[in-house]
């Protein structure tokens, strides 16, 4: 045999020992879990992921959504909140992991690991609230329409964008200490013409009374618009925003920063409203949640 066949087959069998003997990274040094136990379709959910490696970056994918994970250096963790549409069909669905690992000894590398998750379908009451409202909200006219285009867009270009960073911290709250009138998913018809499901909660609160910010954040919106009347929306960080719709009055401007309880506006009966009443809704990259849910899930 010569010397370079001899010199192949050995460095062959070097290769070949050497794929034998190096385990693969398992899938138990990762950690990934989700809160609440079980997810249903229009619910939050928090994720928390502890890497087999340290890592400078961490992001996913998750029906659909990007999902950029914040770390957390106490815990070494990393957490996102997101969340699950009430057109979601129950099945399994997988939250896709990607990372880079921080350089040191070694360059850093991509890494990368897959996990399934279980969505129920969620319990939501099927009340038929029949309500009256004026008639410019059922039948505009041309010129109200046009109002109605011209709110709508600003929603289009506000409610969609999405900050990667975190702002909030802690449980969300209550906006206000008052006993729910309406929930997340009912079915309600207007002067005798049904519309879309119920997509906040609603307090039953006389006009005035204080709004408080569910947690921290930056004020995305805050002005007048067709059917939600004075508009006050809360970016939280990681695409997740909360509306507070109907008021009398504003208590903070666009731009401003916000922590949880802090008054942000008055409650009213602006907009599309049978009467005084706050209306809250929770959206996450254009998914509207439960926001009663939100309030509580258990988070860091």
């Amino acid at each position: 045999m010569s010397d370079r066949l001899t010199n192949l087959l050995g460095f062959l069998f070097l290769a070949w020992s050497l794929c034998v003997s190096a385990p693969a990274a398992p899938a138990a040094n990762w950690n990934v879990a989700a809160r609440p136990a079980r997810l249903v379709n229009g619910g939050p959910v928090l994720f928390q992921v502890k890497a087999p490696a340290r890592l400078q970056s961490l992001s996913g994918t998750w029906l659909g959504h990007e999902v950029t994970l914040s770390f957390d250096a106490k815990t070494q963790t990393w957490y996102a909140l997101a969340g699950i549409s009430l057109d979601t069909v129950p099945g399994t669905y997988s939250l896709e992991l990607n990372g880079e690992t921080e350089a040191g000894k070694a360059p850093s590398a991509k890494i990368a690991f897959s996990r399934k998750f279980a969505v129920a379908r969620g319990k939501y009451p099927k009340i038929q609230a029949k309500l009256s409202v004026e008639s410019k909200f059922t039948e505009p006219t041309p010129e109200q329409q046009k109002q109605i285009e011209e709110s709508q867009q600003i929603k289009k270009d506000y409610l969609n964008r999405v900050t990667p960073g975190r702002e909030w911290s802690g449980q969300f709250t209550a906006p206000a200490d008052a006993t729910i009138s309406d929930v997340f998913g009912s079915q309600r018809i207007f002067n005798g013409k049904t519309s879309s499901p119920h997509m906040g909660l609603d307090f039953r609160v006389p006009s005035g009374t204080p709004v408080e910010a569910m947690n921290d954040g930056t004020i995305l919106l805050a002005r007048p618009l067709y059917f939600e009347g004075n508009f006050v929306v809360v970016d939280h960080g990681q695409g997740l925003l909360t509306l507070y719709l109907h008021l009398s009055e504003f208590k903070v401007k666009e731009g401003d920063q916000v922590k949880r309880g802090q008054v942000i506006a008055l409650s009213g009966g602006t907009g599309r409203a049978t009467g005084p009443h706050l209306h809250v809704g929770v959206r996450w990259q254009g998914t509207y949640l439960d926001p009663t849910a939100l309030i509580r899930l258990r988070l860091p």
